[in-house]
């Protein structure tokens, strides 16, 4: 089973429903670390109620003292596949490289477009009939690499902004775990995809 480090800033609900489709048999690998750039982070708690590993990581004191953290932890729990779950951090370009197709990100959006931290309520502002959710190998570029999943989301008459987060989640949740298995199972994606956009 390959070890797993999860990286999230919030709730931690798309680190729960990996922890549960690896539970299920699903997706082949096992969390050894949860980690996260807040110590108030509602995720770190669940991480810790299923007795797993967790850090917080020193961002507040920079991205080069966070990162080096984080590196020393990779390292020491023997983590090769990192997976972003809701991480409200930039990776630098030096970390990225380093670590060239192992590290998965989720956004919420159709990617290329409405990429950054507000995906969600910028596609509502944005007038879309259609948005979704995109799973993706990180580059050096935010919220851009290969792109191993999409799906579609519409925007349905009578929605709220709140209703269209819900089903954006509930996609999430089904299409992350499915990628993640799909990515240990297949192997380097890092130089596929990056004309399917």
């Amino acid at each position: 089973m390959t070890p797993l480090g999860v990286l999230l800033s919030g709730r931690g609900t798309n680190f729960l429903a990996l922890a549960e489709a690896i539970e299920r048999g699903e997706v082949p690998g096992r969390i050894v670390l949860v980690a996260s750039d807040r110590a108030d982070a509602p995720g770190l708690e669940r991480a810790r109620e299923r007795s797993l590993a967790t850090a917080v990581l020193p961002y507040d004191e920079g991205r080069d003292r966070g990162e080096a953290a984080l590196e020393a932890l990779l390292s020491q729990h023997g983590i090769r596949h990192l997976v972003l779950a809701g991480f409200m951090r930039v990776l630098s370009p030096s970390f990225v490289r380093r670590h060239e197709g192992e590290i998965l990100n989720l956004h919420p959006a159709l990617l290329p477009s409405f990429p950054g931290a507000h995906g969600i309520r910028d596609a509502w502002e944005g007038g879309v009939t259609v948005t979704g959710v995109t799973v993706h190998l990180v580059d050096e570029k935010v919220d851009h690499g290969p792109i191993l999943a999409q799906e579609a989301v519409p925007v349905l008459p009578g929605d709220t902004l709140e209703s269209l987060e819900d089903r954006i989640h509930e996609t999430e949740h089904r299409i992350y775990p499915r990628t993640i298995a799909r990515w240990l199972l297949e192997g380097d994606f890092s130089r596929k995809g990056r004309d399917s956009r």
